[in-house]
C-alpha cells in the first residue's frame, strides 16, 4: 500500500502477538462467541488469533482493500480454519450492518482495530475514505465550522455498530485510541446505546503501530442499559481498575470517584469562557522583534509596520509555564467577526500593503469560517478581546493554571486559539477571580473532569462547569467574591490609548448568568 494511501485509510496492521494477547485477555474475562466478526480485518491477525482462542466459533472478515482479503484469507487457509471463515471485500461506509449483524445469530464477538485516521485529515488529502456527511455528533453550526466536528474515522464506525446492535447482546472489542472510547461511551449513555458495561485496558501504542497516541483495547458489551461508569486498567494483564470515568453532571467526569467528592462545586460558571484569537496564517500575523529591535515574520522577513493593529501575543506555552510578559505580536484586523477589514488601508496603510503582499497565503486557508471572503478576516474576536485584564489558561496542557495578565505596553494581551480567557475591565475582579480559579478545591475538581491524554485536556465545556460562588466559597473566597457580584456592573471603562480607538458601545468582558 502506498504510503498517502497507508495515511487515508488509518492502516495500522495489528501485530499477530497483540492479537493473541486480546483475545487471552478476552478469555479470561469468560467471554465465548459463536461467531467473531471483523469489520475491517486487514490481513487477518484477529481472525488468526480468535481461530485459535475460539475453535468453535464461525469466523467473518471484511475489509475494503482487495489484497488484504486475500492476505487474510490465505493466513486461514495455512492453519487449516478456512472451511469455518467467509472472508470479503466490502465498504464498510456503504454496508448495511444492520443487516449483517441480524443474520448473524448465537453469541456474537465483533473483535478488530478500526482505521486511526481522522475525516480531517482524509479530507485534506481529498480521499474518499470517509463517510456520507452528516452531523452525527449534533454540534451546532458553528461548533462545526471551528472544527469541533472533526472525528476520528473509528468514532464514526464505532456509533454506527452500537446502533446496529441495539437491544441485542453482544461483545465489541476493539483497539482504539482512548478517546474515541470516551467518545463512544458519551454519545452511547446519552442517546440510549444499551451499554451494558464498559472497560478499558491501555495498550503501548507505541511500541505496536509506531504511533505516539494513548490507546486501549475498548470491551463493551450491548443490550441493555447498565451503569454510565466505566473502569480503566493500566494494560492487558491489568486485574483491578486504576480508576473509574463516567457521564456524571454535565459531561464525562475523569475520575467518578474525587469528582463525587466535590460535585457541588459544578455549576454554571458566571462568566463567559473565550477562546483565543484564530487565524490560520501565523507565518505572517505573528511577530517577534530580534536583537536588533526589528520585527519579523515567521518567515524571517523584516517587517515595517504601524502599530495601529498590532498586539502583544501570549500562547499557551507561555500560559503553562506562567510567563505573562509577551515577546510575540500578533496582527489583529478586526474588532468583531464579519468587521470590513478594508479600514486598514486608510489607518495603516503600511499594515495593508504587507498583509495584501501576502494575500495569497490568506486565501490558501481551508476553513469555512472565512468563506465570507473578506480578507484578512480573523474568528475568535469581539469586546471582550480589547479588555484591559483576563485570566486566561492554556487548553493543551494537563496541570491546570490560571494566570493574571495585565495590559503590556498600554495594550491589551491577545492570545492564540489554544488558549481560553476571561475578560475584564477591573484589575480587583481579575485578581479575584484568579485567585478563586487556583484555589485548591478549584483545581482538584478540575483534575476530576479532565482527561489528560486528550489532545486538548481543558475544553471551553470544562470551564463553563465551574461555579466560582460554590468554590470561593469553600476556598475561602466568600467575601472578595461577595464584592464583586454586588459591583460587578458598576466599573468604568477608562478610555485610554488603544481603548479610544477600539471603543465598543457596551462594557467589555463576561457577564453573569441570569
Amino acid at each position: 500500500m502506498k504510503a498517502n494511501a497507508k495515511i487515508e485509510f488509518g492502516d495500522f496492521q495489528t501485530p499477530l502477538a497483540l492479537a493473541r494477547e486480546v483475545c487471552s485477555l478476552l478469555i479470561r474475562q469468560g467471554i465465548d462467541a459463536n461467531a467473531v466478526m471483523e469489520p475491517t480485518c486487514g490481513v487477518g491477525a484477529f481472525l488468526v488469533a480468535a481461530s485459535e482462542s475460539f475453535p468453535n466459533a464461525q469466523l467473518l472478515g471484511w475489509d475494503i482493500n482487495t489484497n488484504y482479503v486475500e492476505q487474510a484469507k490465505s493466513a486461514l487457509t495455512q492453519i487449516g480454519v478456512a472451511e469455518r471463515a467467509t472472508v470479503g471485500q466490502q465498504d464498510f461506509f456503504s454496508h448495511d450492518w444492520e443487516s449483517e449483524l441480524a443474520g448473524i445469530h448465537g453469541k456474537l464477538l465483533v473483535l478488530g482495530n478500526l482505521p486511526w485516521v481522522t475525516n480531517a485529515t482524509v479530507s485534506g488529502m481529498n480521499g474518499s475514505n470517509l463517510p456520507v456527511k452528516e452531523n452525527f455528533q449534533n454540534f451546532r453550526g458553528i461548533e462545526a465550522r471551528t472544527g469541533k466536528s472533526n472525528f476520528d474515522i473509528s468514532e464514526w464506525m464505532l456509533i454506527q455498530l452500537v446502533k446496529s446492535l441495539r437491544g441485542r447482546t453482544a461483545m465489541i472489542a476493539m483497539l482504539c485510541k482512548t478517546a474515541i472510547a470516551r467518545k463512544l461511551l458519551r454519545f452511547a449513555w446519552q442517546n440510549d446505546g444499551r451499554i451494558t458495561k464498559a472497560s478499558l485496558y491501555r495498550i503501548d501504542a507505541k511500541k505496536h503501530f509506531g504511533a505516539a497516541v494513548d490507546a486501549c483495547l475498548f470491551l463493551v458489551q450491548t443490550g441493555s442499559s447498565g451503569s454510565t461508569e466505566a473502569s480503566v486498567f493500566d494494560d492487558l494483564n491489568g486485574q483491578t481498575p486504576s480508576k473509574f470515568f463516567g457521564l456524571a453532571g454535565e459531561d464525562l467526569v475523569s475520575n467518578v470517584l474525587v469528582y463525587k467528592k466535590l460535585k457541588h462545586l459544578e455549576g454554571l460558571c458566571p462568566y463567559q469562557w473565550r477562546s483565543g484569537v484564530k487565524h490560520d496564517c501565523a507565518s505572517v500575523m505573528e511577530l517577534k522583534r530580534d536583537e536588533k529591535n526589528t520585527l519579523r515574520n515567521k518567515l524571517e522577513e523584516k517587517v515595517e509596520i504601524e502599530s495601529d493593529f498590532l498586539f502583544p501575543l501570549l500562547k499557551c506555552s507561555d500560559l503553562a509555564n506562567g510567563r505573562t510578559e509577551p515577546k510575540r505580536f500578533v496582527l489583529v484586523t478586526q474588532t468583531r467577526v464579519g468587521e470590513d477589514t478594508s479600514r486598514i488601508s486608510a489607518i495603516a496603510p503600511l499594515t495593508w500593503n504587507y498583509l495584501y503582499s501576502h494575500r495569497k497565503l490568506f486565501e490558501a486557508r481551508k476553513s469555512s469560517i472565512y468563506a465570507a471572503r473578506i480578507p484578512f478576516a480573523l474568528f475568535g474576536i469581539g469586546d471582550y478581546s480589547f479588555a484591559p485584564w483576563k485570566v486566561a489558561i492554556s487548553g493543551l496542557h494537563k496541570t491546570p493554571r490560571f494566570i493574571l495578565v495585565e495590559p503590556f505596553q498600554d495594550k491589551p494581551v491577545f492570545f492564540d486559539d489554544t488558549c481560553y480567557f476571561l475578560s475584564f475591565q477591573n484589575e480587583a475582579e481579575a485578581r479575584v477571580v484568579a485567585d478563586i480559579l487556583n484555589s485548591e478545591p478549584c483545581l482538584r475538581f478540575i483534575s476530576s473532569l479532565l482527561f489528560e491524554d486528550s489532545k486538548r485536556p481543558i475544553t471551553v465545556d470544562l470551564l463553563q462547569r465551574l461555579n466560582l460562588h460554590a468554590i470561593a466559597q469553600e476556598a475561602g473566597f466568600a467575601n472578595e467574591w461577595t464584592s464583586v457580584r454586588n459591583h460587578r456592573n458598576f466599573y468604568p471603562i477608562e478610555q485610554v490609548g488603544w481603548q479610544s480607538e477600539f471603543a465598543m458601545d457596551r462594557p467589555i468582558g463576561g457577564r453573569f448568568a441570569e
